[in-house]
């Protein structure tokens, strides 16, 4: 039964290799034969390896003059796009997340699952903190995209009922799909390359914070409050339109490096005291890539970081985003002993292996369940089941 299926995955969007790339690569790799589908593919030579040369069947989005480079300004098209896919021919459809993937269109005699890296962030929960970020929450444009985003949660509701069952990426997610879709969702952690790091006791001097540098990261928190510590160090990695701002803020003790490869972020990660991380993640890979390399962590106690670091043990948590409450989880750092073993076995909880078992394992067991046979209803029993209500069939005496 297996062989014969025919299955589909589904992504959101592919132009850079990033987290959620890192989890379609492991569910090719669990599914080689799946044909692979997104709205726009914009992956370089380097960063679509992954795929292994495996065509990517793309929407209309993609033929849009500058449908490529700048796809997120084609928001309010992109409910239509993902419905023209005609998934009609297949059997089993993976959908991964986080935007507008799960809303392709299934039959019946489909099976369609759905891993949810979150429910769209900028139309539900986050969508004032999105709105002024991008200077929206203001004038005749901002209420333009209100109103699209209205619209769009409708969409994003009505779809989700076209889902059979949910994976969510962590608990957090798991509950903002419960708030959002009334659903529930079986949580499969995202997969961590814990092989491609070493663990590193022998630690230099400098903490290391990286991510993409977009405003709700909040790296302009962290570079100030090490502004305000000018003994310690702080090395920043990452590109994003916040790279100008946060060069210019940035004291002497703070270095931003700006986009690096993997090789010198790997260093980097493997060599720092800590790694900070003062942003609300839904999980928050680079948490744990940093504990593979034996680096605990000081991560704003909110979102998935709470189900990723062991407090005490792997790192620290601020509970407020403010200078005074992140200095003052660096002051307490400074005062305990870390083992680099711990926070390594802590990542290994999380590994591409382990993953790919529980990936698979949901994804077997929804099928089982969708193939069985129907059992065999009793015939008196399906008759009392259609009598209308209040109006329950008796059973006819026989005459003697």
């Amino acid at each position: 039964m297996k062989s014969k299926r025919r299955i589909a995955i589904v992504h959101d969007w592919l132009p850079v290799y990033g987290g959620a790339e890192r989890v379609l690569e492991q569910m090719l790799m669990v599914y080689p034969e799946a044909d692979v589908f997104s709205l726009i593919d914009a992956l370089s030579e380097e960063n679509r390896k992954f795929l292994k040369g495996r065509p990517v069947k793309t929407s209309f989005v993609q033929k849009l003059p500058g449908g490529k480079k700048y796809y997120r300004h084609c928001f309010p098209l992109m409910p239509l796009a993902i419905e023209q896919f005609d998934f009609s021919g297949y059997d089993l459809v993976i959908t991964s997340s986080y935007a507008f993937a799960k809303g392709i269109i299934t039959g019946p005699r489909q099976l369609h699952l759905c891993y949810c890296h979150s429910p769209i962030r900028y139309a539900w929960d986050l969508q004032n903190q999105y709105l002024k970020e991008s200077k929206l929450d203001r004038g005749i444009k901002g209420w333009f995209v209100r109103t699209m985003l209205h619209f769009i949660r409708m969409w994003d509701t009505r779809t989700s009922a076209g889902v059979d069952a949910f994976m969510a990426n962590s608990r957090f997610i798991a509950r903002r799909i419960e708030k959002v879709y009334r659903r529930d969702a079986t949580v499969v952690y995202p997969p961590v390359n814990v092989e491609r790091f070493d663990v590193c006791s022998e630690k230099e001097d400098y903490f290391v914070t990286a991510s993409r540098l977009v405003p709700y990261k909040r790296m302009d928190l962290i570079i100030e409050a090490f502004n305000g510590m000018p003994s310690r160090r702080l090395v920043v990695i990452g590109d994003g339109p916040e790279l100008p701002k946060l060069r210019r803020m940035a004291g002497p003790n703070v270095e931003v490096l700006g986009w690096q490869p993997q090789a010198v972020l790997k260093q980097h990660l493997e060599k720092a005291r800590a790694f900070v991380f003062g942003g609300e993640e839904d999980f928050g890979i680079i948490l744990l890539e940093a504990q593979a390399c034996g680096t605990p962590v000081i991560a704003y106690g909110r979102g998935g970081a709470l189900e990723t670091v062991v407090e005490n043990k792997t790192g620290l948590f601020f509970g407020e985003q403010s200078v005074p409450s992140l200095q003052a989880a660096i002051a307490e750092f400074d005062t305990q002993v870390w083992n680099s073993n711990v926070c390594r076995a802590n990542a290994e909880r999380f590994s591409a292996a382990l993953f790919r078992d529980r990936f698979q394992q949901f994804v077997e067991s929804e099928w089982q369940r969708f193939t069985a046979p129907a059992p065999v209803a009793d015939e008196c029993n399906w008759l009392q089941e259609e009598a209308p209500r209040g109006k329950r069939l008796q059973p006819v005496l026989q005459e003697a």
